[in-house]
């Protein structure tokens, strides 16, 4: 029987597997992680689909192991999983390096999310937003996720690219592909061959914005393509570790504010108290897109590799052990948030969460993850009296992107 329909009280402590994906898309997670917190916060796997691994659920605990990157390494893979036999071996981008070489390599990347750059790019996300929204048809059932989330986030990340704009929809299969986990590849109609094919297209395409770009002077606004053909420290990367990055920032730039454009949406129909909170005081919009990427956590864990044993909260963890952070049930930590399992829009400290990481790997498109979702919410209630969920949300078959990939809703005009 699968862990998601099961009593989690009734399982024997260490046979506890929290990477079981069917939780995840069962959205039945959350009493397993309760039990890890209180009963044993630093738990040893030792058997699971993804070979042994140590899982930590306090949000304390994590931070501690973020802080110590010399000891708990991002270098090699930041997911539960291997490199499988027969999938291509890209290198992971500079999440997962190391310092000093992740800082050289980050540092490139981060100018376009530099301050000035949301300013400069605020009137065109809402210009994008507001086109997207009046598009939308009322009083008719549709998908959120693919006209809503989908839509917005494709159209930034094309933005941020430079990327041709007629072809951003390849940006969504890619993503999709790349995060495609062991147990998607080949149950969901997707093999291993496809999923390399695909990748190896995403390449071929960005090599040739590369070389487009890269003896050309860059102008005064700049985009991620132009960045790492230029940048000291990425010009000179192998095809492999370009891809890497490539995949690191599209998977970023689209996974993350992706799912907590749907997450929010589904999160204040189940809450019908805090959307009408919403509807009386917009001015909460700012605390309530904090409060809904907590609630949220769109990407469920991290992974470091132990360069050395250590002993860590009592445990001895060998050198070479995987260590996954489970960001999803820090973010539950009720010692650390305060009504952790409730979702409140207007909560106090609300940008104290754990979804954006911490130290030095913390994501570096937070803030415009977080003016998205801003202006989504403004826009929205510009509109809309309600976007009504009329059905059953399907969830994601994925321990790492947590996410939907169906919200049925239908708009009711103000």
């Amino acid at each position: 029987m699968s862990e998601s329909t099961t009593d989690p009280n009734s399982i024997p402590l260490a046979e506890i597997d929290v990477s079981d994906p069917a939780l995840f898309e069962n959205d039945t997670w959350g009493p397993l992680f309760e039990r890890l917190r209180r009963e044993d916060p630093v738990h040893y796997q030792a058997n699971s689909p993804f070979g042994p691994f140590w899982s930590i659920t306090k949000f304390n605990d994590i931070m501690e192991i973020e802080r110590n990157y010399k000891v708990f390494s991002s270098h090699g893979s930041i997911v539960i999983g291997d490199v499988a036999e027969g999938e291509l071996d890209i290198s992971p981008g500079f999440i997962a390096m190391d310092p000093p070489q992740h800082d050289q390599q980050r540092k490139v990347a981060q100018d376009v999310v530099a301050p000035r750059n949301l300013m400069a790019m605020e009137p065109l996300i809402r210009q994008r937003v507001q086109s997207i929204l009046d598009d939308l048809p009322l009083e008719e059932t549709f998908n959120w996720v693919d006209r809503v989330s989908i839509e917005l986030t494709t159209q930034m990340l094309a933005t941020l690219f430079d990327f041709p704009f007629e072809d951003r929809y390849k940006l969504t299969f890619w993503s999709d592909m790349a995060t495609a986990s062991e147990s998607q590849v080949g149950s969901a109609g997707v093999t291993e061959e496809e999923r390399n094919t695909a990748l190896l297209e995403c390449l071929e395409y960005f090599t040739r914005l590369w070389n487009e770009r890269v003896n050309r002077e860059p102008g005064e606004r700049l985009d991620l393509v132009t960045m790492l053909a230029h940048g000291e420290a990425t010009k000179h990367m192998t095809p492999m570790e370009y891809l890497g990055n490539l995949i690191l920032l599209i998977v970023g730039g689209n996974d993350t504010t992706r799912n907590s454009i749907s997450g929010g949406v589904v999160a204040l129909n189940e809450n019908p108290s805090e959307y009408q909170k919403l509807r009386d005081n917009p001015s909460l919009i700012p605390s309530m897109v904090s409060e809904i990427i907590r609630w949220q956590t769109p990407l469920a864990h991290m992974r470091r590799t132990a360069l050395e044993d250590i002993e860590f909260r009592g445990k001895q963890i060998a050198a070479g052990d995987k260590v996954v952070m489970w960001y999803i049930s820090a973010n539950r930590d009720e010692e650390e948030i305060e009504r952790a399992n409730e979702f409140l829009i207007d909560r106090a400290h609300a940008r104290h969460h754990m979804s954006f990481g911490f130290g030095v790997h913390r994501c570096m498109g937070n803030r415009l993850a977080e003016m998205q979702l801003r202006i989504v919410w403004e826009e929205i209630l510009e509109r809309f009296e309600t976007v009504e969920l009329v059905g059953q949300p399907v969830r994601a078959r994925s321990n790492f992107v947590k996410g939907f990939t169906e919200v049925p809703v239908r708009l009711h005009a103000k």
